[in-house]
């Protein structure tokens, strides 16, 4: 039963949230499956790994393929996605973790800042609604 509702409460949040929320929820999971397929590396549990890294692959694979390269931020970060994903796929063959702290790295430098950009946006918005 708590269970159930933990699960509705958590489709509720997602159904309900802003594109920008979603994102960032997006770069939170990539970095939890991260650090679950580490920890399954770690304890040789190979099958464990792959589904967790398999999982922050297909978040990583959901930014590339949702980037709007009409804008030049796109353009930088295409590359960035495309190496951590194929950090992701070489620790997973590999059980290397070098290049999962790699990755992992490199995803919380932008989820961080996308998560001040968040911030930043909403002051500036909330000094548009003051103005107005």
């Amino acid at each position: 039963m708590v269970n159930s509702a933990a699960e509705a409460y958590k489709r509720q949040q997602i159904l309900t949230a802003t594109p920008e929320a979603l994102t960032l929820m997006l770069y939170n999971g990539a970095l939890r499956f991260m650090a679950e397929g580490r920890e399954a590396l770690e304890n040789k549990k190979i099958e464990e790994a792959n589904t967790a890294l398999q999982k922050a692959q297909n978040i990583i694979t959901e930014f590339r393929v949702t980037l709007n390269m009409e804008y030049e931020i796109s353009h930088q970060l295409m590359p960035l996605y495309n190496y951590v994903y194929d950090r992701l796929v070489e620790s997973n063959m590999k059980g290397d973790l070098a290049q999962l702290d790699e990755a992992k790295n490199i995803v919380t430098e932008l989820r961080d800042a996308w998560a001040q950009a968040m911030v930043k946006a909403r002051k500036e918005k909330g000094k548009q609604n003051d103005a107005s």
